[in-house]
């Protein structure tokens, strides 16, 4: 036994699913542990099991009697932005169509001019707290995208900006291509394919391609051929699809066999066949459900037809200001009809998986020691409690934060 062993001990219950990818009734399956104890080296999980059952001479850590879960995973965020929409909030409240809204000179263009003009220090002050709250709340990981840039130079700065607070956070960095042009579409698409995608890729700015496959956004064969540039420059890819309209954009990603699929509000029966017959992983936002009031994604028949669910705050100014991982898990157990217990599923191991990260989100041997305490004996305090936050303490790497 080495001095840097730490025995986590005194947890009441030590709770987690399965180890990979877990899909349909599968995400229901949760080990728990009661009175349990983690083993802990060099950030990473040697042992978990029994507090009986573990070994002698190793230095103690008292959690205090409350329960332990892996940390949260935030899989979807645009948390670096300038500005705010507080006047569209205000006016959309009002009965204003987003139509005008855009008219007025806000909405999401209002976002990309004031990033737009933001330096990279400024970009990088802005979501340090939005980051720090999400951690709070129990994020151990987070995806922040680009995608309010009005010009590539601008995507950059994002990305940079989320390359400078990885110093601080532990973040997965996506290349969003968001909002098409108003005019020289094809142009713009073959540039962001010939330059953008692999400026990004040689400069190691970006993990992930993420495309908004919409009506008012990317066509299906336009989304295709950014993703394939992606592809072919060893980046993975993403799709933001069926949020309004189901125009193509989950088939293209079962397709692709992108990571994950994300919003999913307008999808029907055979995009949730699709999804269940392939390994892209779905992910859901239940944060935009309540603030724009759109009808909730199918997360319940995701699950019944055998899809992997994730879920995702979605941070972002104009559609879901969720600044709490730990509430996106909550709503989506109200608002898309998840279990608790998928919802711990879906909220860890499901969106690491949705990152192409198998290395957290469950607690067993070899995974990072990423796990949160509660103020809580029992687990279910995560998903149940609303208004409050249910976490005591943040463990990233077995460290507290």
């Amino acid at each position: 036994m080495t001095g840097t062993e730490t025995l986590f001990t005194n947890i009441s219950q030590l709770v987690t699913p399965g180890v990979g990818m877990q899909r349909g009734a599968a995400m229901r399956d949760l080990t728990v542990i009661p009175d349990a104890a983690i083993l802990v080296s060099g950030g990473v999980i040697r042992w978990v099991g029994p507090r009986a059952g573990a070994s002698g001479n190793v230095p103690e850590h008292d959690l205090g009697g409350v329960a332990v879960v892996p940390g949260l995973i935030d899989p979807h965020t645009h948390a670096v932005w300038a500005g705010d929409r507080l006047v569209d909030f205000e006016a959309r409240i009002s009965g204003v169509p987003y139509e005008e809204i855009l008219a007025r000179g806000g909405g999401i263009r209002s976002s990309m001019r004031a990033t737009g003009a933001a330096g990279v220090e400024e970009l990088v002050a802005l979501a340090r707290p939005r980051l720090e709250a999400l951690r709070t709340s129990g994020a151990t990981t987070v995806e922040v995208k680009s995608g309010y840039g009005l010009d590539f130079d601008a995507e950059l700065r994002m990305l940079r900006a989320v390359r400078a607070l990885q110093a601080e956070f532990q973040l997965v960095p996506t290349l969003l291509i968001h909002v098409p042009p108003t005019g020289g579409r094809a142009e713009y698409v073959q540039a962001v394919c010939h330059d953008l995608i692999p400026g990004v890729a040689r400069e190691g700015l970006a993990a992930a391609v993420d495309v908004f496959t919409e009506r008012e956004a990317f066509t299906v064969e336009e989304s295709r051929a950014i993703l394939q540039a992606a592809k072919a420059h060893g980046l993975q890819t993403k799709l933001h699809a069926d949020q309004f309209h189901a125009i193509g954009g989950t088939e293209l990603a079962c397709e692709l066999g992108a990571l994950s699929v994300d919003h999913l509000e307008a999808s029907g029966p055979s995009q949730i066949a699709a999804l269940a017959a392939s390994n892209t992983v779905a992910t859901i936002l239940p944060g935009v459900t309540l603030h724009l009031g759109l009808p909730a994604a199918p997360g319940r028949a995701l699950i019944d037809a055998g899809a992997a669910v994730a879920v995702g705050t979605d941070l972002n100014p104009g559609s879901s200001p969720v600044f709490s991982a730990q509430l996106a898990l909550a709503l989506a157990v109200r608002l898309c009809r998840l279990t608790p217990a998928e919802a711990l599923t879906a909220c860890t191991v499901n969106a690491a998986a949705a990152l192409g990260l198998s290395d957290r989100g469950t607690l067993a041997p070899g995974q990072r020691a990423d796990f949160l305490t509660l103020h809580s004996p029992d687990w279910r305090d995560l998903p149940y409690t609303l208004g409050a936050n249910p976490v005591r303490q943040v463990f990233i790497g077995g460290t507290s934060v």
